[in-house]
């Protein structure tokens, strides 16, 4: 992933900001004015066909097994050990994988380990004559270790440590960050559960790209607060799921402070302005289970952000078989992404060992 001497780099620049705008358009939102292009957009797509089709709305799910990407708090209720793949079919040659374990730990506690990869191929780079000169391509990679404890009967909290990497910049080394999520889980009654997140605090990328023309920068990761419950109706087999999130992020801006005279000529010189960025989303969820061996469920995520174009429903459906001693179970989920309308097919594969 080499670009050219011949003035490329301009270009590849303004191909790769495409491209982001591409991935956020899949986890974030497009450019407006309460949001813009966030760090690490990748990561907060969704982990799984589950989660995906219940409109990403599992911060307090009350079935077992539930992704810690989701709410490390829910690890305690995990069954037994558990392997998960999943693999994403997206416009645009953009790709979405995830890889992901977990396991009860002791009588209360539980541990998982996950990685989520994204990455768009067959980008078309071109000198600044509009010649093609060689395809790129991109790669981001979440990497997370998740620890969760039962302290009371009704109450348990969580914690993710994930290491992010991003390689969107020719001739550039990869930026590393480093976020933290923690959560709680509360069961309100036998049929209620209450849970909250903050997640990515601390995460940032820090850019220094000057050897290919550029600058150095932070981009912060947007902070999230997600409060949720979950609903079970019907004995279980009806499950109703709701959580809010508020997001915020740090935006640096650079402004002309003045113009000073000099020898050579005027020199501007900038000051740069600290500011926050705030946006609110709701989410739903529901599963519905007719017979042991399969759910439906659908959802509807990012509602209040962008309108109605902008909202992001969601709908699947998940198998249960038993293979020998293995409990395989196979979910899929079908997503229309938002503002750009293309549709997101998402499957799963799980392994209960």
């Amino acid at each position: 992933m080499r670009s050219s001497r011949n003035g490329l780099h301009p270009v590849i620049v303004r191909t790769l900001a495409a491209v982001v705008v591409v991935l956020e358009m899949s986890g974030g939102g497009l450019v407006h004015a309460q949001e813009g292009v966030g760090a690490g957009a990748f990561s907060r797509i969704g982990f799984n066909a589950r989660g995906l089709a219940m409109g990403n709305a599992l911060v307090a799910d009350s079935s077992a097994d539930v992704s810690p990407y989701y709410n490390p708090a829910l690890l305690p209720s995990a069954s037994r050990q558990r392997l998960a793949a999943t693999a994403a079919l997206l416009a645009y040659d953009r790709q979405l994988q995830s890889l992901e374990f977990t396991t009860p730990l002791g009588p209360t506690a539980g541990v998982g380990l996950n990685l989520i990869h994204a990455g768009v191929t067959g980008i078309d780079g071109r000198n600044a004559d509009g010649v093609h000169t060689e395809t790129l391509s991109t790669d981001e990679f979440a990497l997370s270790l998740s620890f969760g404890n039962r302290f009371l009967d009704r109450f348990a909290a969580g914690v993710s440590l994930t290491l992010y990497q991003s390689d969107v910049v020719p001739e550039a080394n990869p930026v590393r960050g480093f976020g933290v999520d923690l959560g709680v889980v509360y069961q309100a009654t036998s049929n209620l559960r209450l849970a909250g997140t903050v997640s990515d605090l601390l995460a940032n990328y820090e850019w220094n790209t000057g050897n290919v023309s550029g600058q150095s920068r932070v981009d912060h990761f947007p902070i999230r607060v997600q409060i949720g419950g979950s609903y079970f109706l019907l004995d279980g087999r009806v499950r109703l799921l709701a959580e809010i999130e508020s997001r915020t992020v740090q935006r640096d801006r650079q402004t002309v402070d003045r113009i000073v005279t000099t020898s050579a000529g005027p020199r501007r010189e900038f000051r740069t302005e600290t500011f926050l960025l705030h946006s609110v989303r709701g989410r739903l969820g529901a599963a519905y289970r007719p017979i042991e061996l399969l759910s439906l469920r659908a959802g509807l995520d990012r509602i209040g952000v962008g309108g109605a174009s902008g909202l992001k429903p969601s709908a699947g459906f998940g198998l249960r078989q038993q293979v020998g001693e293995l409990d395989l179970r196979l979910s899929y989920a079908a997503v229309l992404e938002p503002h750009v309308r293309t549709l997101m097919n998402v499957g799963t594969i799980e392994i209960y060992l």
